[in-house]
């Protein structure tokens, strides 16, 4: 989130120029999702800049309108991805706002927009994740629309979209690293409380993190690899007795995803060698503070997706000081400021008629060997390579001058 003040001040963001009417459409800004906070800390900085902003929510709102921080909020639609309400509500803040040009900003998978509705939206800004090699036909498809353009969350993103001779803007996720720090404690009540504590793992442990969203999975495929993570360490870890898997996610697959429990023992993985965040905290929101606490308790952060998007725990974990262990494939390459990546091979997904890449076990097994023989402690190294991603200054760099390009 932006600092305390005024926040354009602040982050030396420049004015808008002109100033816009923008409709963003993705997670409710006070969801606990990674779009949920890159749509909290962009609208918030395109609103200091002066543009008018509305919200609409494709999760996280249903069934009355709202304000969130001064800017109007929008409910979900009844079609699952909002087609049905999405291009009516840039029509209502238009007629709102009838000194200003609309612009409709996207923060979600382009693939799921469909019907002759999104024709009457002038003018689109696409933040698109592109999270298969190649980009998807449907993918492509939306980002060739006359109206739109597409910004490329990753360089990966964008690479695959100008091999398909679809020119982009790269912008990538950001995150607050004045939150996003190493962090020995947090605020809890009267007490100060160390990330490890509120893990409830001691200190003599290995901590090997995963902060993954449990949901979703086509043809018996996790996009997050949560089966290969876990056979992994279930496997590496029966001579690394010291070692734990703390894990950052709901663990039953009441979203669409898998049940972790049962996944953990059929890896071989003991209960007392693995913790899963408490369920009900995780569900009411942890605050950041405390998660750069939970990461700052981290000896190394696994996320070996299938596929990422962008993939914000890596850059979230990496602002902390911890290493992170990712996949080579789609944007995770280019977020491994410290840490490793693993070999992977490639599978299809019919879904979307395009690759995926699984990580391979023995690889996975590797790279936390090379981390548990490196040893705790803070990564210098690390940190300067996620301050590239400060919030602040992707907006100011990458944000303004593409809005005042539009």
């Amino acid at each position: 989130m932006p600092k305390s003040g005024n926040p354009a001040k602040a982050a030396g963001i420049p004015a808008a120029n002109p100033a816009r009417a923008v409709l963003w459409s993705s997670n409710s800004p006070y969801a606990a999702t990674g779009y949920g906070q890159q749509t909290a800390q962009v609208t918030e900085r395109l609103q200091a800049a002066g543009h008018k902003i509305a919200i609409a929510s494709n999760y996280g709102l249903e069934g009355h309108v709202t304000e969130w921080r001064g800017m109007k909020h929008y409910p979900r639609g009844f079609d699952l991805y909002s087609n049905d309400v999405v291009p009516a509500h840039l029509m209502a803040w238009a007629a709102e706002n009838p000194g200003l040009e609309p612009l409709l900003v996207t923060l979600f998978d382009t693939w799921v927009f469909k019907g002759q509705q999104w024709d009457l939206v002038p003018q689109i800004a696409s933040w698109v994740p592109i999270d298969h090699t190649p980009a998807p036909p449907d993918v492509v498809a939306w980002c060739k629309r006359e109206n739109v353009t597409p910004i490329a969350m990753s360089k990966f993103g964008k690479d695959m979209l100008e091999r398909e001779d679809v020119e982009s803007v790269y912008i990538p996720h950001a995150i607050d690293t004045s939150v996003f720090k190493p962090t020995e404690k947090f605020t809890a009540g009267d007490r100060k409380m160390t990330g490890r504590e509120f893990m409830e793992i001691g200190n003599d442990r290995f901590v090997v993190g995963i902060n993954s969203a449990n949901k979703g999975g086509r043809q018996g495929h996790n996009r997050k690899a949560f089966a290969e993570m876990f056979l992994a360490f279930g496997m590496w870890s029966r001579k690394r007795t010291d070692a734990v898997l703390y894990v950052h996610t709901e663990n039953k697959g009441a979203m669409g995803g898998i049940s972790l429990p049962d996944l953990a023992a059929a890896c071989g993985i003991p209960d007392e060698r693995i913790v899963f965040v408490d369920q009900y905290a995780y569900r009411m929101g942890i605050p950041t503070e405390v998660l750069a606490a939970i990461y700052s308790g981290m000896d190394v952060l696994l996320q070996t997706s299938l596929g990422e998007g962008f993939g914000i725990p890596a850059i979230e974990a990496q602002a902390c000081g911890v290493p992170v262990i990712l996949n080579n494939a789609t944007a995770q390459t280019e977020l491994c400021g410290d840490g490793c990546l693993t070999d992977n091979q490639p599978v299809w997904d019919d879904a979307q008629k395009s690759w995926w890449h699984t990580p391979a076990i023995p690889s996975i097994i590797e790279a936390l060997e090379a981390a548990y023989q490196r040893g705790p402690g803070t990564s210098a190294d690390a940190v300067k390579f996620a301050k590239g991603y400060d919030a602040d200054k992707v907006y100011r760099e990458m944000w303004a001058p593409m809005l005042d390009a539009l």
